[in-house]
């Protein structure tokens, strides 16, 4: 509960490390992926388990709902994206194109083309058309791990971070690389546009969190304060607060 601070509820049932959650457009669903294969969806007013999606082989690394709420992406060290009907629970598409883990997968928002990017430890970012189960553009030029991906509120950019420390804006249309920001000196391991797409968020292994202007591309501000790498992070709807998650075990 985030006006007093207090714990409202513990969903235990995975039986490995939970590498990954996320929240349904509604907030009536909670999503969590994990080391034991699996993707669990979890009731937030009664903190029950739905369902347990099966299908990937190896660990969990990504989730995300799509725009409507109907549609979850999963994606694995089996190197693949898996899309799940969230009302059965049933595995509705696989899309094979990486050749290493997947380790971030984001749909583009709604209005747009129905659009799904995965960023993968081989380097590379796909881009799919979920029409055709086709890849749509690849866009290659990170030296490293593609840990996180982000579509800016308006569906024409998409925002790449990884290993090499580098984020990325690219041209959803064109494939075009629009520019590259350079500041953090370890890998960035999570971003988020505002929700009008003029800032854009990014955390790093450094312990930094960066603020950019997207337009220009300027590093606005720099947020000190975590004692060991920033691991995630999420902005509030109306952009005025921000929360972060570290491995000094804090959120600020």
């Amino acid at each position: 509960d985030l006006a007093s601070g207090r714990l409202v509820g513990r969903l235990e049932g995975h039986g490995d490390a939970v590498s990954c959650l996320v929240f349904s457009p509604d907030g009536r669903t909670l999503a969590t992926g994990s080391y034991d294969r699996t993707v669990k969806l979890w009731d937030v007013a009664t903190r029950g388990l739905k369902t347990t999606l099966t299908g990937h082989t190896n660990w969990v690394f990504s989730v995300a709902f799509a725009p409507d709420g109907l549609s979850l992406a999963s994606g694995g060290h089996d190197k693949t994206v898996r899309i799940w009907d969230v009302g059965t629970g049933r595995e509705t598409a696989r899309l094979a194109g990486h050749s290493a883990s997947v380790r971030a997968v984001a749909f583009a928002p709604a209005g747009e083309k129905s659009l799904l990017a995965s960023g993968g430890a081989d380097q590379l970012v796909l881009v799919w058309d979920l029409r055709t189960h086709a890849v749509r553009a690849r866009l290659e030029g990170h030296k490293g791990m593609v840990r996180a991906l982000s579509f800016a509120p308006d569906g024409a950019t998409l925002a790449t971070g990884g290993e090499d420390g580098e984020v990325r804006l690219w041209d959803t249309t064109s494939g075009r690389l629009r520019a590259a920001l350079a500041g953090h000196s370890d890998m960035v391991t999570c971003l988020a546009f505002s929700p009008r797409g003029g800032i854009l968020a990014t955390g790093s292994l450094d312990a930094s969190v960066k603020l950019w202007e997207t337009s220009s591309g300027r590093e606005r501000a720099s947020l000190q304060g975590h004692l060991d790498g920033v691991s995630a992070l999420a902005l509030a709807p109306d952009a005025r607060q921000m929360a972060t998650g570290g491995f000094d075990g804090s959120v600020r």
